[in-house]
């Protein structure tokens, strides 16, 4: 599942919590409250995009930036390019605004995440966006800086426009997260995607922002107004108070993931027939699992249903983002580690009754 298993900051909670007793519970701005913009727009300072309050819009959690970004942006018969697998509301939102999908491979073993000369190739007249995904749902793949800078200069030179979903921004082992926005010539043409509820673990109070250059968060706040009218003022005033107090709550969540990655992706890869990338953001496990399949001729899908009915253990196929995700399965370590340790039993115990071999198989790198 995507979602944290710690708590929300007790200092966010008491914010909000003070807010609702202070009646805090009418309608907001459209675009969010003065100053949970401001502190958004200094956030992304921080990652290198000189924005400004004017440049943010609030919304009732991240997936109403994807779908206003996508009404916003291009019509009907437009081509977006759309990483497979990925993260599904990509495609559904994409379809429902009139375009029409152009899927490029995201693969987790590959240094880069990405094949940029695939992409160029795919770009045609009627290319208009292009979605990213870094840190990528499901595979947990971070695109670097080369990557980053190469469609960089191919959306510069074929004059498309970028939504990036950053959601899992602070959720990244290796190195500092890179917006592709920061680079020169892409605050112009960027759509950041962000919000509270991976980094804060405020899954359900649902609020969520866009950062884009100010005449499309003009366009995009009209949608707002005549869809939602605006986000909850008192969770607003919760994740100001979130993004600007205390860190610790958020460094320690991710010391915590990085444990629980390294024991599930350990595990995983012991297990025969499966391998599996070590994922450099997020809190999925992407393994690999064609090899086990072949053993009994059966489909992701059908393996995650073993698993959930034979052994207890709830999975994703890789197939649930996407027909490029078949031969995979997404398993979610935001769990604690004796219950991932449950889970890899079940699984190497699935993998015996499907009638692997003996001995692990080689990790991907």
């Amino acid at each position: 599942c995507g979602e944290p298993h710690s708590p929300p900051p007790a200092h966010m909670v008491a914010a909000g919590a003070a807010a609702l007793n202070a009646g805090r519970t009418r309608y907001a701005p459209p675009a969010g409250i003065p100053a949970l913009r401001e502190a958004i727009a200094a956030a992304m300072c921080h990652r290198g995009l000189d924005a400004t309050a004017d440049d943010v819009v609030v919304t009732p959690g991240a997936k109403p930036i994807l779908l206003y970004a996508a009404l916003t942006l291009f019509a009907t018969g437009d081509e977006v390019l759309v990483p497979s697998p990925h993260f599904p509301i990509f495609d559904s939102v994409a379809r429902f605004a009139g375009g029409r999908p152009v899927y490029y491979r995201v693969d987790p073993s590959r240094p880069s995440g990405i094949d940029l000369d695939e992409i160029a190739a795919k770009i045609g007249p009627r290319t208009r966006v292009l979605m990213l995904n870094t840190p990528h749902n499901p595979t947990g793949t971070v695109l670097g800086a080369d990557a980053l800078a190469g469609l960089a200069e191919l959306v510069l030179r074929h004059g498309l426009t970028v939504i990036s979903d950053e959601i899992y921004s602070q959720h990244q082992y290796d190195e500092p997260h890179r917006t592709i926005a920061a680079l020169p010539g892409m605050a112009e043409r960027t759509v950041v995607v962000d919000g509270f509820s991976k980094t804060f673990a405020m899954t359900g109070w649902r609020l969520g922002y866009g950062v884009m250059p100010a005449p499309i968060a003009e366009r995009v706040t009209r949608l707002v107004i005549n869809s939602c009218s605006c986000t909850a003022t008192f969770v607003q005033d919760a994740g100001l108070a979130a993004l600007t107090g205390p860190m610790e709550p958020v460094l320690a969540m991710r010391r915590a993931l990085r444990e629980r990655r390294d024991v599930l992706v350990r595990g995983l890869n012991a297990i025969p027939g499966i391998r599996c990338a070590m994922p450099r953001g997020a809190f999925f496990a992407y393994p690999n699992v064609a090899e086990l399949l072949a053993h009994s001729s059966i489909a992701a899908r059908d393996l995650a249903g073993q698993l959930l009915a034979r052994h207890g253990l709830a999975c994703l196929p890789g197939t649930a983002f996407g027909a490029g995700g078949e031969g995979h399965l997404r398993l979610s370590y935001a769990a604690p580690v004796e219950q991932l340790t449950t889970a890899l039993d079940r699984l190497a115990a699935c993998a015996r009754a499907l009638g692997a071999g003996q001995g692990g198989t080689k990790p991907l790198p």
